[in-house]
């Protein structure tokens, strides 16, 4: 009897582990708390991550300060601030066609218009006005023209990865006319400062070689204009290739991103098809995809006199 005992109470306490075990093997099966908080629009990782460490989240009504816990957001109750999640949203996809004087950023610490003053207006989809978007890569402050919107975090970080080679294609202008040689070393991949200008100037140069790059001239002149498609998105890259073979770039318009052809008037934006998302994915795994032939209006040149007749 003595010995059945001992048995019994052995495997009492053998329960208590294997159930520990299997909480913690079911735990692991989950998500990033910071991703889940993200996926429902609470806000981005980075601000996740932050309201994590503050002790504002709660996972079954106790406190998670730690990051890279996993949980289940269909399973577990989740709060932030007391508030319960909802569980993702719906993911969106828009095309935007961003003006120039507009910042590629949801917040601007000097207070200027940004791309998501664009958004504000209302949208049409089956989703209505109730998702957190933020632009996938950027477009600087003079540039203009195609940038995706999107609340899909995953395949945002998957497009901006130089790795995936997703092309990118615009309408520049530049002051002068420049040498073929000088085309020629573009096209083939060209040496330019590596990081953004103010660092540059402090004398932290880096430099990289470019990928190679697609450039056709689109109309002549003396300031001509070159239809230049690249696999890299890299800081002011257009600008930094340009100046490095002795001319300044006056105007930048993006007007193609993978399959995606700019079709929306500036400031003007239009949610994508299920196919235009499907051929992103397909982009960003790395796979060749086509644009339509026919290219929109506002992915070409104005013919010059029609900026003369509205000018009289």
């Amino acid at each position: 009897m003595t010995k059945a005992m001992g048995k019994q109470a052995e495997v009492q306490k053998q329960i208590p582990f294997g159930n520990d075990k299997q909480e913690k093997q079911e735990e692991q099966k989950g998500e990033r708390l910071q991703k889940i908080l993200a996926a429902a629009g609470v806000a981005s990782r980075r601000k996740a991550e932050e309201i994590i460490l503050a002790g504002r989240v709660q996972v079954n009504g106790k406190v998670v300060m730690e990051l890279g816990t996993k949980h289940d957001a269909a399973r577990d109750h989740i709060r932030v601030d007391g508030k319960l999640l909802k569980g993702p949203e719906k993911q969106r996809y828009y095309l935007l066609n961003k003006p120039r004087g507009y910042v590629t950023t949801a917040d601007d610490p000097q207070k200027r218009a940004t791309v998501m003053d664009l958004m504000m207006k209302p949208k049409a989809g089956p989703h209505g006005d109730r998702v957190r978007l933020y632009p996938v890569g950027r477009l600087d402050y003079l540039s203009e023209g195609l940038l995706l919107m999107t609340n899909d975090g995953e395949l945002a970080n998957k497009l901006s990865k130089a790795a995936a080679g997703v092309e990118k294609t615009y309408l520049v202008k530049v002051s002068g006319v420049p040498e073929g040689a000088g085309l020629e070393q573009i096209r083939r991949g060209i040496v330019i400062d590596r990081g953004r200008l103010d660092e540059v100037r402090a004398g932290r140069r880096d430099r990289i070689v470019t990928a190679p790059a697609r450039v056709e001239l689109v109309r002549g002149g003396d300031n001509p204009w070159y239809e230049v498609t690249l696999t890299e998105g890299r800081n002011r890259q257009l600008r930094k290739m340009f100046e490095e073979i002795g001319h300044h770039v006056e105007k930048i318009r993006r007007i193609g991103y993978g399959a995606l052809r700019l079709d929306v008037p500036p400031g003007e934006f239009r949610e994508l098809t299920p196919g235009e998302v499907m051929a992103l994915g397909r982009a960003a795994a790395g796979k060749k995809v086509v644009p339509k032939k026919r290219t929109p209006e506002f992915a070409q040149l104005k013919a010059p006199g029609m900026k003369k007749r509205r000018q009289l």
